[in-house]
């Protein structure tokens, strides 16, 4: 019993969907209209980095950003909800780390 090939595209909504999770045009979705979902400035200082058992899990390059965005997130789970369709329970915000430099500004 040999199922026919299916696209890739088919077998990765099937994974999703068997890991309970959005299809891929939601994750798309949320990746990739980011920056109209939350605006040109948080965007530039805030990214989403993974979607698991619907929380979003999000990096900012300052402290300060993680309690602004902390403030922003509900907006921001409504409009993912009724812009891509991503059911979003909960926001973890991480501050990213920051690469050393060396005096000389190679970084190594």
């Amino acid at each position: 019993m040999s199922e026919e090939p299916r696209t890739l595209s088919e077998s990765l909504d099937r994974v999703l969907k068997g890991l309970r999770g959005p299809d891929r045009r939601q994750v798309g979705g949320l990746f990739g209209r980011w920056e109209q979902i939350v605006g040109d400035l948080v965007a530039r200082h805030v990214r989403p980095v993974r979607l698991e058992d619907r929380v979003l899990i999000v990096e900012v390059d300052e402290p300060a950003w993680a309690t602004q965005f902390e403030f922003l997130s509900g907006q921001v789970v409504d409009r993912l909800r009724s812009e891509v369709g991503v059911d979003v329970d909960r926001v973890e915000i991480r501050v990213a780390r920051r690469r050393r430099q060396t005096s000389n500004g190679d970084g190594a």
